[in-house]
């Protein structure tokens, strides 16, 4: 039986199509939305016969979200353009191509279906043995980050798909990767100033999301990542930056979380610190127990239970003002802005194969 917590969730599945039990079991928890991955890709028409699908066993509006960053961070390749990493795009420096790449890269997607993309990544790459954010970033440079990222986040909501920047409040000064183990920034306060500097301006922009860094930055919570962090969720992203939108984790299945404890805890905590969507992206036992802890403390404490239905509204809010519908004659709807693709692509990044519709790369979960 569903459970109206469960629309906190969203979530991965196995296969490509929408009619195995795994998919079903998920939708009978009636989860808020759906993370699609390189495993789940085999055309564009099959993700676009796959979203419907899912849309159809889904509460209305649901969000059918995706990683399409560019660069490594792909989950649909050719016939789609195949982008370069965005660091292509800080190579620029102007941000009337960065508004020009994002509305071309969310044009292609929405034609497939999606109505979220994880994009684009905001975070300033400012330590040489970051793992993880590297070229996905536009630069190591703040203020180039900040004027770049934020036309870059508006062509993407220009195309009709929301945009979630991240990783708040800035994943791209420690030396760890938190797919596997829990990164500490040791930063100073005052130092972080620049890494909040292009959220800050997304905000100000009217950026449709944000997603949280499991990230440890002990100059303003010593013992919680961000993601469980209330200082920095209720405190610096809603309260000093007045962001009002939904707030999303990051992956709750990602070694700095679920090797620090239980996922129950984990989603209990990210909602009390002011997260709105909880990403659970591979395992069905997991989200069934992420819905029983929900609804176990929403039970018990009202206060816990108003925060819940606060945020599906937030989500819901999303999904509506977002609408989601496979284009008719998706063939000449996507690959169409190789030309713009090609002008950034660099010798280093042309090594990546155009011809593989699913990606292969690490971060490829």
């Amino acid at each position: 039986m569903s459970d109206p917590l469960a629309g906190l969730l969203l979530v991965g599945f196995p296969g490509t199509t929408a009619d195995s039990e795994e998919v079903r079991a998920r939708a009978d928890l009636g989860v808020g939305g759906w993370i699609v991955f390189g495993r789940n890709v085999q055309s564009p028409a099959q993700v676009a016969q796959l979203l419907a699908d899912l849309c159809a066993l889904s509460p209305d509006p649901t969000l059918l979200a995706i990683d399409q960053e560019g660069g490594r961070v792909a989950r649909l390749r050719a016939p789609l353009t195949v982008w370069p990493p965005m660091s292509a795009v800080g190579g620029t420096g102007d941000p009337e191509t960065a508004f020009a790449v994002g509305q071309a890269l969310a044009s292609e997607i929405a034609a497939v279906g999606f109505n979220l993309d994880f994009a684009p990544v905001l975070d300033v790459n400012s330590h040489a043995e970051n793992p993880v954010i590297g070229d996905r970033a536009l630069g190591s440079d703040s203020e180039l980050v900040t004027a770049l990222g934020v036309p870059l986040l508006s062509g993407i909501e220009a195309a009709g798909v929301a945009a979630c920047a991240k990783h708040f409040p800035g994943h791209g000064h420690v030396d760890a990767d938190s797919h596997y183990g829990l990164p500490v920034c040791h930063l100073s306060r005052g130092d972080l100033e620049s890494h909040l500097a292009p959220f800050r301006a997304a905000v100000n922009a009217g950026v449709a999301s944000v997603m949280t860094a499991h990230v440890v930055y002990p100059a303003v919570d010593p013992v919680n990542p961000a993601t469980l962090s209330s200082a920095w969720i209720d405190g610096v992203l809603r309260g000093e930056l007045g962001f009002d939108g939904p707030v999303l984790t990051d992956d709750l299945e990602m070694g700095a979380i679920v090797n620090e404890g239980g996922i129950g805890d984990a989603v209990i905590r990210a909602v009390r610190a002011g997260v709105d969507g909880l990403l659970i992206c591979h395992r069905l036992e997991r989200m069934q127990e992420a819905v029983a802890a929900l609804r176990g403390e929403a039970d018990r404490d009202p206060e816990f239970a108003a925060r819940c239905a606060r945020s599906l509204q937030r989500l819901r809010a999303l999904a509506a003002r977002y609408p989601t519908a496979p284009a008719p004659n998706l063939s000449q709807r996507i690959g169409v802005h190789e030309g713009l693709a090609a002008s950034l692509r660099s010798e280093r990044v042309a090594s990546v194969d155009p011809t593989a519709f699913r990606p292969q790369n690490g971060l490829d979960t």
